[in-house]
């Protein structure tokens, strides 16, 4: 534990717990005073469960001890609260799993991203028209900040409610995420997945198979804005005309 003179010295500060077995964090905190020792005597204390104590419990059972890392101390409030979402954001994105239950804040708008990313959201233009037999779908529920080129693909691809008299004439798909294009599709062909409804009504669905846009179609949609045409309270996933 801190002593009196030392709580004084740190203030507010971003702390990691890490495994002592594989030397990698698992939870990623920030307080003041003896926060950071908080966790181990709450998990050993109660009877609690969750995540972060069972982590903690499993090392105390294989006779090991969790490591208390301070990151960053002598901070603000403020400070370590956008510290502590800014590791977590990068963990995040890298893979690295913890048993934070929130992930970074603000993360969309100014977590870790590509170079793509960073366009999109300051420089992407308007999309005005279509200018080939596509349509948008929107992958918001689908979507995760780094996620494999394939992820995104099926992602996109599969599966959706369309009218399969359009599936005849769709050749484009443009993935969308938060208003903004952040892929676009070739489809070769369209095949139709069954599944039920909510009440397990039998329902078909529609998926598709292709590649990424040659760069001609590509560099026509990608990184284009379409917040300008969405509307408050529209949850359907599919848009086929602007």
């Amino acid at each position: 534990m801190f002593d009196q003179k030392t709580i004084i010295q740190l203030n507010y500060y971003v702390y990691a717990l890490i495994d002592p077995f594989t030397n990698m964090p698992f939870y990623i905190g920030k307080g003041k005073g003896n926060r950071v020792f908080n966790h181990v005597d709450l998990a050993l204390e109660t009877e609690t469960s969750n995540d972060k104590y069972e982590t903690i419990r499993e090392i105390q059972n294989k006779l090991g001890a969790v490591k208390h890392i301070i990151i960053r101390h002598g901070l603000t409030e403020q400070q370590a609260f956008e510290i502590e979402a800014t590791i977590i954001d990068l963990l995040e994105y890298l893979k690295i799993s913890t048993t934070n239950i929130a992930g970074g804040h603000n993360t969309f708008e100014f977590g870790v991203m590509t170079t793509d990313d960073i366009i999109r959201l300051y420089n992407a233009k308007p999309l005005t028209s279509l200018q080939h037999p596509a349509i948008i779908i929107n992958i918001n529920a689908q979507y995760k900040r780094g996620m494999s080129d394939t992820d995104l693909y099926n992602a996109t691809r599969y599966a959706w409610v369309i009218n399969k008299n359009k599936t005849k004439w769709i050749k484009v798909v443009l993935a969308e995420y938060k208003g903004l294009i952040i892929e676009v599709f070739s489809v070769d062909n369209w095949y139709e997945v069954p599944s039920k409804d909510k009440k397990g009504k039998e329902k078909i669905r529609w998926a598709f198979n292709g590649s990424v846009a040659n760069d001609e179609i590509r560099n026509y949609y990608i990184n284009r804005s379409i917040t300008h045409l969405k509307r408050k309270g529209n949850a359907n996933p599919i848009r086929y005309n602007l």
